[in-house]
C-alpha cells in the first residue's frame, strides 16, 4: 500500500479494514472512518499478533490485516514460486498438519515448499490425489480427521529435539548476526550516539569473540550498506544458519524509557511460539541483566518478519533507548558493549551447554569457555 491510511480518512480501505477487525472481534461496529474507535481495534489486533502496538496503519500492520481476511476454505492453496501465498487460512492448515505430524516448519502464515510437502504428505496418507493444492478434497480429509487428533505440540518438540542432538561445541556453527542500520529513531542521541554504529560496533565485536571459539559468522551488512530486511532474511535462510541475532537500539517519545529487551517468535493467536528461540531469548536477556546496570524489560513473543520467517531460530535484542540520557551515555562507552558482546557470547554457549553442564548466570567467562576445550 502506497497511501496508508491515517486518522480522519475516509475510503474503501478503512471499510475493508473496519470489515476484518470487526469478524475478527476487535470492533464492536463497523466504521467508514479511521476514528479513535478504529485505532483502539487496531492496537487490539496488533497486540494479538505480536506486531509493534501503536495503532497506525502502516505496511507490517496493513499486511496483517490482509492475511487476517482469510478463513481455511477461503480458496485454494498452492505453492507458487512467484508469489507465496499468505494467511492465517495458511497458518490454520499449517496448524493442522503440524498437529497430526507432518512437518511444515513454523506455523507462520506462508505457504512455501515445506508446506506444499507436507500437504502432500497427508494426501498420501489419506489416499487422495497427491498435489499439494490444498482444495475441497483436501480440505474435507481434514475436516474428517480433526476431531481424532488431539494432544502435544508436534512443532515444538520437534525443534527441541533438533536443538538438543547438536553439539555442544561452538566450533563451526553458523551464526548469522544482524546489526540494525536505525529505526524511528536514526539520528543522533544528545550524547551523540548513533544507533548503526553502536550495533555495528557491537556486532564486530561479537564477531571477534566468536571466531576466536570457532564459529562461522556472516554479518547481514558492512558499515556503510543497509540491505532490505526481506534480504537479511533471505541471507540467514541461505546459510543454514544455526542462530540469527538481531541487534538494535530503541527510542521513544518520553525519555524516561529505559532498559533492555530481548525478542523470540510468538503468536498468542495461534497459541505458536519457538521453543528454542524462546529459551535463547531468556539466556540472552537474563545474562545482560546479570553483567550490566541495563533496566530488565523482559523478553516477548513477536511476529515481525524476522523473527517469522527465519527458518533458524532467531531473536532480536533491543539494548536500550538512544532517546534516555543514561542508556545512551552506557552504549557509548566501549567498555560496556565488551561487556554486552561477552554476555551475549555466554548466553549462545549455554544455550548448547546440557542442563547438568551449565551454569549459573552471570557467572561464565569466555576464557573459561576455552579453558573447558568447548571450542573444540
Amino acid at each position: 500500500m502506497n497511501d496508508l491510511p491515517k486518522l480522519g480518512d475516509r475510503s474503501g480501505a478503512i471499510e475493508l479494514i473496519s470489515n476484518t477487525l470487526l469478524r475478527l472481534g476487535f470492533i464492536s461496529s463497523p466504521s467508514d472512518i479511521f476514528d479513535e474507535k478504529l485505532t483502539q481495534g487496531v492496537k487490539a489486533f496488533q497486540q494479538d499478533r505480536g506486531l509493534t502496538v501503536n495503532g497506525l496503519i502502516n505496511e507490517i500492520t496493513a499486511r496483517s490485516l490482509e492475511e487476517a481476511r482469510f478463513r481455511l476454505g477461503d480458496r485454494v492453496l498452492v505453492f507458487n514460486t512467484t508469489a507465496l501465498m499468505r494467511g492465517d487460512d495458511v497458518a490454520n492448515l499449517q496448524d493442522r498438519l503440524i498437529q497430526m505430524g507432518f512437518n511444515c516448519g513454523k506455523v507462520d502464515g506462508v505457504y512455501e515448499i515445506t508446506t506444499e510437502n507436507a500437504v502432500k504428505e497427508f494426501q498420501k496418507s489419506v489416499g487422495i490425489l497427491s498435489d499439494g493444492r490444498c482444495g475441497p478434497a483436501t480440505l474435507i480429509s481434514l475436516m474428517r480427521l480433526a476431531k481424532t487428533v488431539s494432544g502435544g505440540a508436534p512443532s515444538a518438540l520437534r525443534e527441541s529435539i533438533n536443538h538438543s542432538v547438536r553439539s555442544p561445541a561452538l566450533a563451526n556453527k553458523v551464526i548469522v548476526i544482524d546489526p540494525s542500520w536505525g529505526g524511528e529513531f536514526t539520528g543522533e542521541s544528545a550524547n551523540g550516539v548513533n544507533e548503526s554504529e553502536i550495533v555495528f560496533d557491537l556486532a564486530q565485536r561479537l564477531e571477534g569473540r566468536l571466531i576466536a571459539l570457532g564459529v562461522n559468522v556472516i554479518l547481514t551488512r558492512s558499515a556503510n550498506n543497509s540491505p532490505l530486511e526481506k534480504d537479511r532474511i533471505k541471507v540467514a535462510n541461505s546459510v543454514n544458519a544455526d542462530l540469527v541475532i538481531a541487534l538494535k537500539v530503541d527510542s521513544y517519545k518520553n525519555e524516561k524509557a529505559n532498559g533492555v529487551a530481548t525478542y523470540f517468535y510468538g503468536r498468542e493467536d495461534k497459541g505458536v511460539r519457538s521453543v528454542v528461540g524462546e529459551r535463547f531469548a531468556n539466556l540472552i536477556q537474563r545474562e545482560i541483566c546479570a553483567r550490566t546496570d541495563l533496566l530488565n524489560c523482559h523478553t516477548h513473543g513477536k511476529s515481525w518478519d524476522l523473527l517469522r520467517l527465519t527458518v533458524a531460530p532467531t531473536i532480536r535484542i533491543d539494548l536500550g533507548y538512544l532517546s534516555n540520557p543514561q542508556d545512551a551515555r552506557r552504549l557509548s562507552i566501549a567498555a560496556f558493549r565488551d561487556q554486552l558482546a561477552e554476555a551475549i557470547v555466554v548466553a549462545i554457549q549455554r544455550l548448547y551447554l546440557s542442563t547438568e553442564d551449565d551454569a549459573k548466570t552471570g557467572t561464565l567467562k569466555i576464557s573459561d569457555l576455552r579453558r573447558a576445550g568447548i571450542r573444540n
